[in-house]
């Protein structure tokens, strides 16, 4: 059984990291935000049964994020815990993104103002791993490795990722030769399979890690939206294909087989995937929180796990399906 505090490598830093990192997205202002009392009390639950990773974002809560994430590392330690942050992610009002291109930019001058006022808001004088939230479309990888060069001489970032950047640019930044990516941010779950046709691959050929977010699929797989519409959440009466209700049905189908919840069993089928040591996860309260770290406990037999990643296979794309095909039966 893995335990939160079997900390394993993060890419080829020398970070060692809990298997599963607290997502801190939840923590500030907004509608699908815990109050302060219960962000501190679902902190505090990760780092008492011994996580260490904790994530967060200029723009979650608009700043807020970072300001509760510093008081919460105030009564830890801060050297317990290894801190992440990102710069340039959009900013979001009434329920929708915010075009501030100054913000959004990813080049050198955004990069170095946003992380100090990152350090103002959390209270220390670096952070471990510092992450490019989201490509603008435009600022050229050898900027922001070059930008990121000179933060980690600096002394004020550790070790840096880039999220939610196309596969290209990952590689042509980890080939620049300034500071290794450690880290690859992006959206993987039993219903969001895309990333592993050319980020896995590219992954393991740079060592580099891939931090999984969104392994529930937004709630989806946790179980409580049914095909008659039924359920509350983000997701309730979006069209859900056809193909989705077949991969939630085989989840709830090997969570009662095992006692467990939906949630713990999509989690656990991620964390079981290569190149990927510390899936995001978020809460609300800290029972959320306690449930999703059960799926850590979890025992999946490996034909449990086939079962899960035959209904959730999807067709690869050119020229991945041409090579399958074609180099099948050659030598590895």
């Amino acid at each position: 059984m893995t335990e939160l505090d079997d900390y394993r490598p993060l890419g080829r830093s020398g970070l060692r990291v809990s298997p599963l990192a607290l997502g801190a997205m939840t923590f500030g202002t907004g509608a699908f935000c815990a109050d302060d009392g219960t962000a501190r009390k679902i902190f505090r639950t990760y780092v008492e049964s011994g996580g260490n990773f904790v994530d967060t974002a200029d723009n979650y809560g608009d700043g807020r994020s970072e300001e509760l994430v510093g008081e919460f590392l105030r009564d830890t330690g801060r050297d317990d815990v290894v801190l992440a942050t990102k710069y340039s992610g959009p900013k979001f009002r009434d329920g929708g993104p915010v075009s501030d291109p100054r913000h959004r930019s990813n080049g050198r001058k955004n990069m170095v103002a946003s992380l100090e006022a990152s350090l103002r808001r959390l209270g220390v004088d670096h952070v471990d791993l510092y992450w490019l939230h989201i490509w603008d479309g435009s600022t050229p990888a050898e900027e922001v490795m070059g930008a990121f060069d000179e933060l980690v001489r600096a002394g004020k970032v550790r070790a840096v990722g880039l999220s939610d950047v196309p596969a290209w640019y990952a590689t042509k930044a980890a080939m620049l030769g300034g500071p290794p990516v450690t880290a690859l941010q992006l959206a993987y779950s039993l219903v969001e399979r895309a990333i592993e046709a050319e980020y896995v691959p590219l992954a393991q050929e740079f060592g580099t890690a891939i931090q999984p977010w969104g392994a529930i699929a937004g709630g989806f797989l946790s179980g409580k939206y049914t095909r008659d519409g039924a359920g509350t959440g983000r997701l309730a009466g979006v069209d859900v294909p056809e193909n989705r209700w077949a991969i939630l049905d085989a989840v709830r189908e090997i969570a009662a087989e095992v006692g467990a919840t939906p949630a713990q069993v999509a989690l656990h089928w991620v964390t079981r995937r290569p190149a990927m040591p510390a899936p995001l996860i978020g809460a609300r309260s800290p029972e959320q929180l306690t449930e999703s770290l059960g799926a850590l406990a979890l025992d999946l037999t490996p034909a449990q796990l086939d079962r899960l990643t035959e209904v959730s296979e999807v067709p690869l794309p050119f020229p991945h399906d041409v090579l399958k095909q074609l180099n099948a039966g050659l030598p590895r």
